[in-house]
């Protein structure tokens, strides 16, 4: 049989496995950060009737631009956004690729600042952008002088930051995103997509936009709105950068039929968003109860949790699936993390760590260094995760 190593593909793909999570069928699936809530019936009434209504058109393309599902997402982001700050794709992801395609590419590089969203190296891969990890301390946080240095040994022509960041959880520091801002010499990319998550008072990027022409931020509704399923992301930026992706976005990318669905969705948000808060719960939750359980925990803005299980992580991640519970490995030594649902589901997660403690493992088996303010250890260096 053909493999790939038969096949002339780029160099740089050669030894790669496509990114993924696994989707297995357990009882609590707790590992890619979904709503667990499902689609209230009144707003499946909404976009059901939404998709009727475009049936008959589908021999038409949809409207390439997508306008009237941009002045939607405008008016939801308020900030004094408009249509031509706003831009719609398959998910942020494309909106992550379309920037690297048009900003990015042969000759150009992206700094981020791992463990982070591990999307962002592989789509500077796919698009011929070399990747620059900047690397985060070994306590998870990212201070000012360690962003700046970085920025200014790279030079990069895009900068990856997220907040809050995925898989440790926590909201960017301002004052961080200020000085990447004043000292990057091409454009700075936040990536919010749990931005609706994050505890009060939490700055967006979003206020600074007016002042900061190549400052872009990334949202989706596949988090706080339940919209996994639907693939919808978009950008806010200046309308410069808004009409600097449409050169290299495909043609008539979003069909018909998710933008009526998404327009259906946002007409309905106060409805959907209403389980924010009973996910919040859950994540302080978790967070709570395994410090006083002695987990070492990461503090966390997201719609998760990062939590230290010592020693092989696999193991841990093994023992948790063995008891009908799946959470993500992403990669990091010693640390898994835990997708905050329902309450029933945060219930199925504690046991099954409790059972899993009781037998040897847990806080007293992974003896390690102290917390710190941030919840995570101050001493262990860590590396990229795949998730």
């Amino acid at each position: 049989m053909t493999s790939l190593d038969d096949l002339p593909i780029r160099d740089e793909l050669r030894g790669r496995t496509p990114y993924g999570a696994p989707q297995l069928d357990v009882p609590v699936r707790l590992n890619t950060n979904e709503n667990s809530y499902p689609v209230p019936e009144p707003v499946v009434e909404a976009i059901g009737k939404a998709i009727a209504a475009e049936l008959r058109d589908l021999n038409r393309y949809p409207d390439r631009d997508a306008v009237a599902l941009r002045a939607d997402l405008a008016d939801y982001l308020g900030h004094g956004l408009g249509v031509a700050n706003v831009w719609a794709a398959n998910g942020s992801n494309e909106i992550q690729q379309q920037l690297l395609q048009v900003f990015g590419g042969p000759g150009r590089s992206a700094l981020g600042f791992t463990p982070a969203y591990s999307m962002h190296p592989l789509l500077a891969t796919a698009t011929g952008t070399a990747w620059r990890d900047g690397r985060r301390g070994a306590d998870f946080t990212l201070t000012v002088e360690h962003a700046v240095a970085q920025v200014r040994e790279y030079r990069p022509d895009l900068v990856f930051l997220c907040s809050p960041n995925n898989p440790t959880g926590t909201a960017l520091d301002p004052a961080v995103l200020a000085a990447v801002l004043a000292e990057a010499p091409g454009m700075v990319v936040v990536d919010e997509a749990y931005a609706e998550f994050a505890r009060p008072g939490t700055p967006t990027a979003l206020a600074l936009l007016p002042d900061h022409p190549r400052l872009v931020v990334t949202r989706t509704m596949s988090k706080a709105f339940g919209f996994a399923g639907g693939r919808l992301g978009y950008l806010a930026a200046d309308p410069a950068v808004v009409d600097a992706v449409q050169l290299v976005r495909l043609p008539y990318h979003l069909s018909a039929l998710t933008q009526v669905a998404a327009r259906a969705a946002l007409a309905h948000r106060d409805t959907l968003l209403g389980t924010v808060a009973a996910i919040v719960e859950q994540r302080d939750r978790i967070v709570a109860t395994l410090r006083a359980r002695g987990w070492r925990v990461a503090d966390s803005d997201a719609n998760f949790v990062l939590f230290e299980v010592g020693g092989d992580q696999r193991v841990a991640w093994r023992a948790l699936l063995d008891r009908g519970v799946l959470v993500r490995d992403v990669g990091l030594p010693g640390w898994l993390r835990v997708t905050a649902g329902t309450p029933a589901e945060t219930d199925a997660f504690l046991a099954a760590l409790d059972a899993w403690a009781a037998s040897g493992a847990g806080p007293a088996a992974s003896a390690g260094p102290a917390v710190t303010a941030g919840g995570a250890p101050a001493d262990r260096s860590v590396g990229p995760g795949p998730g």
